[in-house]
């Protein structure tokens, strides 16, 4: 009864509530022989659900719809009084009970119109033929210090969430948690995403109760097929699971994503330990020192990312014990991020030539351009507007068209930044914000286009890229 309905974004139970608090308005302008029998209904389906809602949780997108059915409940239940011979009608005029009729009703829609705006998300069905396993992993780094605390003896260390081809699991098995292992987890992170942008945390405390469709720890899909990796770095202040429907995606069509936290720069990363360390890198507000950050932050993810795939390589050989050891085709690897991330993932790929390929989401390029990119790039934009930075495609073009291999810059019309992760599932359809391709369409786009470059670039497939490419929005070929 709490799972939430596609396409309304309310559970069987908050919907019960909402009709039946709509019911109640509705019974005073009925005619007086059935005023009774709608009155009785919806107090009958309205009570029950409160009750419900009281103890598995409200909703604040709930407040206002039980709060106008508390106003009009007492005068809906008068209406059930037997009338006194004699006695002028207690109903008051239409004309003064018109207004406050209104005003109920416009408080109880108000309801699902906040559930609609700031939903619990719901992930699209992965597409592809095998189910989704996920998994978490922690790793230490003995040979980078942490440059983010003064104690010579720490050392780097990364939290890593793996999506891969699994086994169907049994019917019931539970899925996996949004944005952590565990509720707490969950909610940690939300708390610490919200705060990184300035809103108010009980907008979107919907996010941290959403499930996607991968199950944790599943056993590994059969056939003993060895899946192509990709890399993800989340953007500025992201963290691992930002971009969960399209890892699910990518790992449904048979490639495993392994996506990192990037301590010190993720809002909030829970250790194994359970201790919690929140981001500490911040903007100044003056472009040249925080271009500057921008590039030391950069490095560090690079760096993040060539150790997590070097680990990836011993846990395929075994020198990890690991379900996905043997699964692994490390020899085809791609490496991606999102905004901040795709920098990374540039720089990544320029430092490390055990990277086949690079996807950009939205993705300034800080830091040098040389040396040449020697891989295959995607680079994903959003609509260039008069707001867009000036110097973000020359920038881009500029990395790109240096490139010793074919790249592509793909311009999605309808796109925004926050487009490019899992946002359009759960923030208001903003387009400033989300974009204007829709809460199905967003994930869509990104993971098709993402899919036809993998495909290409690391399985070889034949067809025709650029065209595949096209028929989504603007593509510049590189060099």
């Amino acid at each position: 009864m709490t799972e939430i309905i596609a396409g309304l974004y309310v559970s069987p139970v908050e919907l019960l509530a909402v009709l039946g608090a709509f019911g109640l308005v509705v019974a005073r302008w009925l005619p007086a022989a059935a005023r009774p029998r709608v009155t009785i209904g919806a107090g009958a389906v309205l009570v029950p659900a409160a009750i419900v809602l009281g103890v598995v949780g409200i909703r604040w997108q709930m407040v206002p719809v039980l709060a106008g059915a508390a106003v009009v409940l007492p005068f809906a239940l008068r209406a059930l009084l037997p009338r006194r011979t004699g006695r002028p009608a207690w109903r008051a005029r239409w004309w003064l009970a018109l207004p406050g009729s209104v005003a109920c009703a416009g408080v109880i829609a108000a309801g699902p119109v906040a559930a609609w705006a700031f939903p619990v998300p719901v992930f699209p069905e992965p597409s592809g033929p095998f189910a989704v396993g996920t998994r978490v992993v922690q790793w230490t780094d003995p040979l980078r210090p942490e440059s983010f605390t003064p104690d010579p003896n720490d050392r780097r260390t990364v939290v890593v969430q793996l999506w891969y081809p699994a086994q169907e699991s049994p019917a019931g098995a539970e899925r996996a948690q949004y944005l952590g292992r565990t509720r707490a987890e969950a909610r940690t992170v939300s708390d610490a995403l919200v705060r990184g942008v300035g809103l108010p945390g009980f907008l979107v405390d919907g996010v941290p109760q959403a499930r996607s469709h991968a199950v944790f720890d599943a056993p590994v899909a059969d056939g003993g097929e060895r899946f192509p990796v990709v890399l993800f770095s989340p953007g500025a202040g992201g963290v691992r699971t930002q971009n969960t429907a399209w890892a699910e995606e990518l790992a449904s069509h048979g490639y495993t994503v392994a996506a990192l936290d990037h301590p010190y720069d993720s809002a909030a990363v829970v250790l194994g330990d359970g201790r919690t360390i929140h981001a500490e890198t911040a903007s100044t507000g003056d472009r040249a020192e925080d271009d500057k950050l921008a590039v030391g932050w950069t490095a560090i993810r690079a760096a993040d990312l060539g150790f997590v795939l070097t680990r990836l390589g011993q846990l395929d050989r075994g020198e990890i014990s690991d379900p996905l050891t043997g699964r692994l085709d490390t020899g085809r690897v791609a490496v991606t991020g999102h905004s901040m991330g795709g920098a990374a993932a540039l720089q990544a790929a320029r430092q490390d030539e055990r990277f086949d390929g690079v996807i950009d989401l939205d993705g300034y390029p800080h830091g040098a351009t040389s040396p040449s990119l020697s891989q295959p790039t995607l680079a994903l934009t959003q609509a260039i507007t008069p707001a867009t930075d000036p110097r973000y495609v020359p920038r881009l073009s500029e990395a790109l068209d240096h490139s010793t291999a074919t790249s592509y810059r793909l311009t999605i019309p309808g796109a925004a930044h926050l487009t490019f992760m899992d946002g359009p599932l759960y923030l208001p359809p903003v387009p400033s914000l989300v974009g204007s391709l829709g809460r199905a369409g967003s994930p869509h786009v990104v993971a098709a286009t993402s899919l036809a470059f993998l495909d290409s670039t690391l399985r070889g497939e034949p067809g025709d890229l650029p065209g595949l490419l096209s028929a989504y929005g603007d593509l510049v070929t590189y060099p």
